[in-house]
């Protein structure tokens, strides 16, 4: 039951992090990022194809990425478990780095949006994020392929379970991301991705660049989303193509966000928590489901099954998810005493 807790908190955390961006994106902006897995994906090779590239070239160590990875991965380990001190510095450069490029990378991959409507928005996206996936996936010299790369144990200095010490990282790295997405949410710049959502034509009336709102809430949604990559990559230790999916990193983070509630960040949270926590049981008891129920196909397709149906009920019965957006109280309040001020 301990390690269900941890799986449940770590996942959590994780996955938040991921869905939220995603609400900032899709849920207040109303852009359709079928790719958000492309995010994740560069936050994840950032740990290890970029930043640890430099790491291999201060040490000089040769030969192919592979092996002098795993090499790497010795010396920075003994080095950190000497001085933990290094292996927080080393957890802070990875994560800044990653959030960065990710950056970019949104920044990059929302162009499209100039030129195609949300539906073709949407699926050039996923098309973007799957020719990454496979690149990744198939190029051993990029990103280690199949065969990924080896990454130091930034909590190396730690002798006991260290997946305690990532879950209490993923919660704290969540609340700073769930305080951003509030702060963006009920500002001015949140009102206007609010009104870009609900009538383009409208806020292009008033002037304003929809190209440029875009480029920018796509650029801090995928800066979040590859903190949470490269965070998963550290906790694993490696970098491997095939940990990232669209799947896990793009169909669930959206039934999270549609379950909880899109454009409602509190929302987001409690979906993300009933989905962790289903999951989690699903996958700790599924031999025992299958057996008292007989179902008559393998344990595999219980969770894709579940989620499906799910999905399908969400988006036909409660399309505003288990937790209704909320208007912004204490903008309108403001806006009202500032009327009565003026009147008076």
């Amino acid at each position: 039951m301990e390690q269900i807790v941890l799986n449940v908190i770590f996942w959590f955390g994780i996955y938040a992090i991921v869905s939220i961006s995603l609400n900032l994106e899709y849920g207040l902006a109303g852009i359709p990022n079928f790719g958000r897995v492309l995010a994740v994906l560069f936050g994840a090779f950032t740990v290890g194809g970029i930043v640890n590239r430099f790491f291999i070239a201060y040490y000089g160590i040769q030969g192919e990425l592979i092996e002098s990875s795993a090499e790497l991965k010795t010396i920075m380990n003994q080095r950190i478990a000497e001085d933990p001190s290094f292996g927080i510095l080393l957890l802070l450069l990875y994560l800044a780095i990653s959030a960065v490029v990710c950056g970019i990378i949104g920044a990059i991959a929302i162009l499209p949006s100039a030129r195609l409507s949300r539906d073709y928005l949407a699926i050039t996206l996923l098309a973007i994020s799957e020719v990454s996936f496979m690149v990744f996936n198939y190029n051993t010299s990029l990103g280690g392929g199949y065969y990924g790369i080896s990454l130091p144990d930034v909590f190396a200095f730690y002798a006991g379970n260290r997946q305690l010490l990532f879950a209490i990282l993923s919660l704290l790295l969540l609340l700073l991301v769930f305080i951003l997405a509030e702060r963006i949410s009920n500002s001015p710049f949140g009102r206007l991705l609010r009104a870009m959502r609900e009538d383009e034509d409208v806020v292009k009336a008033y002037g304003r660049n929809l190209m440029f709102l875009r480029i920018k809430i796509s650029a801090i949604s995928s800066a979040i989303a590859g903190i949470a990559g490269a965070l998963f990559s550290l906790f694993t230790a490696n970098f491997i193509a095939s940990n990232f999916t669209r799947i896990e990193w793009t169909f669930y983070p959206f039934l999270m966000v549609l379950l909880g509630g899109a454009g409602n960040n509190k929302g987001v949270l409690f979906g993300t928590f009933v989905f962790v926590t289903v999951r989690q049981f699903l996958t700790v008891y599924k031999y025992e489901l299958v057996e008292t129920l007989r179902i008559p196909f393998q344990t595999v397709w219980i969770e894709y099954i579940a989620f499906g149906l799910v999905m399908f009920l969400v988006l036909v019965y409660r399309p505003e998810g288990l937790i209704r957006e909320a208007p912004v109280l204490k903008v309108a309040k403001k806006l009202r005493a500032r009327s009565s001020e003026s009147s008076k």
